[in-house]
């Protein structure tokens, strides 16, 4: 049976809809990936945003950004660092993208 889609809408995916390349669309998904792994592991160790904030050399709101996966790479790395993530941790969480 086909799914009904509602009258003006279309069906697809996201990466279709942005016009994403697969490149690009691998690396959002990347960003997702690490930055819900950086709350995971803030919460797991009973971290605040402001504590992680503080270990990172940064503030609070560029954290909640963190984990909105609004931020750089860089700075999602550097959380996890900062949470004791290692670094074939990390590489098998993007591998598993």
């Amino acid at each position: 049976m086909a799914k009904r889609i509602p009258k003006g809408w279309t069906d697809g995916t996201v990466q279709e809809l942005v016009g994403l390349s697969k490149a690009e669309a691998a690396i959002v998904e990347m960003r997702i990936q690490l930055a819900e792994c950086v709350r995971e592991k803030r919460v797991a160790k009973h971290l605040t945003q402001s504590q992680l904030a503080s270990r990172i050399r940064s503030t609070q709101p560029r954290v909640a950004k963190l984990e909105q996966a609004e931020g750089s790479v860089e700075m999602l790395l550097r959380a996890l660092f900062a949470l004791g993530t290692s670094r074939k941790e990390i590489g098998r969480l993007i591998g598993a993208t």
